[in-house]
């Protein structure tokens, strides 16, 4: 059976952008947390939503692709 499908669409309805944050932008409440570290990752997704904070850029990438997103690299 032939069925057509738009794998172009369905690739960036699962990206994520990967970027570093200075520990310093964020409010308070974060800082306070970040016991000493000066830089945090941040998971966005495409409508620039951030959907996760964590400490270093593999934990990101291991986070989005654990929930069947592609994440890339934001500068």
């Amino acid at each position: 059976m032939d069925t057509n499908f738009e794998f172009e669409n369905a690739a960036e309805d699962r990206i994520v952008y990967v970027r570093p944050i200075a520990v310093s932008e964020l409010p308070q409440e974060i800082r306070d947390q970040a016991e000493g570290i000066e830089t945090l990752y941040s998971v966005n997704g495409p409508n620039g939503e951030r959907l996760a904070l964590v400490r270093d850029r593999q934990m990101a990438f291991a986070l989005a692709r654990q929930n069947d997103l592609a994440p890339v690299n934001a500068h």
